[in-house]
C-alpha cells in the first residue's frame, strides 16, 4: 500500500497536499482498496465554501456508496472532471490523475492537525 510523505491524512481517509492556500484532496490508497472498484464520483461544486469534516461529495463503487469529508475549511474552486467519465482513475491513480478537488483553504494551520504517512499508517494497520 502507497502512503506518500508529500501529503497529510484524515482518519477519513482523505488526503491532502497543500500548496500555499491551495489543497488538493483525494482519497487515500487504503480507502479506494477498501471500497473496490470504483465507479462513480459526485462532488460538490465549484465555489463552494464548506467548514472542515463537512461532506463535500460521494464516492460509489460497484457495492457501497461512501460520503467524502472536507479535511479543511475554504472554497472548492476546481473538480477534477476527469472523474466523471473516468471514476476508476481513483483506484488507478488515488495521489495523482484520481484527485478530486481543489481548494483554497481558510485557514492553512489546519493542516497541522493532520496525520503524517506515518500516522496513517499505523492508523489502517
Amino acid at each position: 500500500m502507497n502512503f506518500p510523505n508529500n501529503v497529510k491524512y484524515t482518519k477519513d481517509h482523505e488526503w491532502v497536499m497543500l500548496e500555499g492556500n491551495v489543497a488538493t484532496i483525494g482519497v487515500t490508497d487504503f480507502a479506494q482498496r477498501e471500497l473496490g472498484d470504483i465507479v462513480f464520483v459526485d462532488i460538490t461544486g465549484v465555489g463552494k465554501a464548506l467548514a472542515a469534516h463537512e461532506i463535500f461529495g460521494t464516492i460509489e463503487a460497484v457495492k457501497t456508496v461512501s460520503d467524502l469529508y472536507l479535511p479543511m475549511s475554504g472554497t472548492i474552486t476546481e473538480v477534477n472532471a476527469d472523474l466523471e467519465s473516468n471514476p476508476e482513475n481513483v483506484n488507478n491513480d488515488p495521489y495523482g490523475s484520481g484527485w478530486m478537488v481543489k481548494m483554497t483553504v481558510d485557514n492553512p494551520s489546519e493542516y497541522d492537525n493532520l496525520m503524517d504517512a506515518a500516522a496513517y499508517e499505523a492508523s489502517v494497520g
